[in-house]
């Protein structure tokens, strides 16, 4: 029963996260993707990317889908479509 408690109490902390450069406070570390992209919000024509150090790739978030957020991450959002050329 303690490691319930605990992770519930886990659960609770504040996290603090970036988007674009902004910092935003979520009141827990579970968020789904559509309420990480409210937070700003993200226009539907662009996604939201978790920012990944090193030689991984970033990570994109689907609105659909759940994540363990980690205070300190760094999202940024970027263009859905990318035209190179095109005008």
């Amino acid at each position: 029963m303690n490691t319930s408690v605990h992770e519930s109490k886990q659960q609770k902390h504040a996290v603090h996260i970036k988007i674009d450069e902004v910092q935003y406070v979520l009141p827990s570390n579970e968020a789904t993707g559509a309420e990480l992209r409210a937070l700003v919000p993200v226009p539907g024509d662009r996604d939201l990317w978790l920012d990944v150090h090193g030689p991984k790739d970033d990570i994109l978030i689907r609105p659909e889908s759940n994540y363990d957020v980690k205070s300190g991450s760094d999202f940024y959002t970027a263009p859905s479509t990318i035209n190179p050329g095109g005008m």
